[in-house]
């Protein structure tokens, strides 16, 4: 237990202010260690009573704590919060305070009406080979001027109107092998651009392309988008409105490039940025261990493709 800055007496001076007692008497010792003579007497009955395991500092909780609520009212407390009924109404019904009910409903991890809810399970799904189906997403960037105030700790060293860059990622559903572009934008035309240059890099690598799963963003539905899928051979898929997991594998790697590329070192510009994005590239798909694949890398499940590509 801690104990407080201006205390008088800690465990080593109670023990000294015992052994004074016993020579100087109580009224003597309690003015030689600046105390009153009730905390002196207090201190020695402890010690008579448990020894010096009685010197030491004592919990301030409660040795009984009051309550209302018995076995059989923390149950019905329990049904009727099972039942959806609100904790104020519960108060009232049961005739308590709205304080005691939350708390014990906090006790049964009760509080949020979430609880209640089972979970859905999560659904998993794996193409049984590479380019069977390919996602796509798009993650803004904050365009780098220099280093900001969040990494040189000065206020003034504020960065206004940089503006944004955007990270354009692939990732195979088999193999989790991955590609990113970077782009000024989000737009059609970007979409499309960078739409080739995976498809011809995962061509290069041995893997066609047969599918791909998108979101409603504007670009990937535009007609342009559909034409080039179209001109391509690959069937264009979206995710459903408002479920990103559908489009999850996407969603992870792109936590992965924040956490490991585009925010995990200090950048001197986002020129620097881009030109490290290749190497990241090569330790993602050829030396990083994947979870999902059995701690192997996302290159063991190209099977003897062109992986001089990957280090490329």
């Amino acid at each position: 237990m801690n104990t407080h800055k201006n205390a008088r007496l800690t465990l080593e001076g109670r023990k000294l202010l015992v052994q004074r007692i016993a020579v100087m008497g109580l009224m003597a010792a309690a003015e030689a260690a600046g105390i009153s003579a009730r905390t002196a007497l207090k201190w020695r009955k402890r010690f008579e009573e448990h020894g010096e395991q009685g010197l030491l500092d004592r919990s301030s909780r409660p040795a009984k704590i009051r309550t209302s609520l018995d076995q059989a009212l923390c149950q019905r407390i329990e049904l009727l919060r099972r039942a959806r009924m609100p904790m104020r109404h519960i108060a009232t019904v049961v005739g308590r305070s709205v304080a005691t009910v939350c708390r014990l409903l906090a006790q049964l991890g009760l509080s949020s009406l979430k609880a209640l809810d089972a979970a859905a399970p999560a659904v998993r799904y794996e193409r049984e080979a590479p380019g069977e189906l390919l996602h796509i997403d798009t993650k803004k960037l904050g365009r780098i001027v220099r280093p900001g105030h969040r990494v040189t700790g000065d206020r003034r060293d504020s960065v206004d109107g940089a503006g944004w860059e955007f990270a354009h990622v692939a990732i195979d559903d088999h193999s989790r092998v991955s590609f990113v572009q970077m782009h000024a934008d989000e737009r059609k035309s970007s979409a499309v651009s960078f739409l080739l240059a995976a498809v011809a890099h995962y061509e290069a690598l041995g893997v066609k392309i047969k599918r791909l799963i998108t979101d409603n963003g504007s670009a990937y539905r535009s007609q342009l988008f559909a034409k080039t899928c179209k001109a391509l051979g690959i069937k264009h898929t979206f995710t459903k409105p408002y479920r990103p997991q559908t489009n999850g594998k996407a969603e992870r790697f792109i936590q992965t490039c924040l956490r490991e590329w585009a925010y995990g070192r200090i950048w001197a510009n986002s020129a620097e940025r881009t030109e490290w994005l290749p190497a990241f590239l090569s330790y993602y798909n050829t030396r990083r261990p994947h979870s999902a694949l059995g701690y192997k890398t996302p290159a063991s499940r190209l099977c003897g493709n062109n992986l001089l590509q990957l280090n490329s």
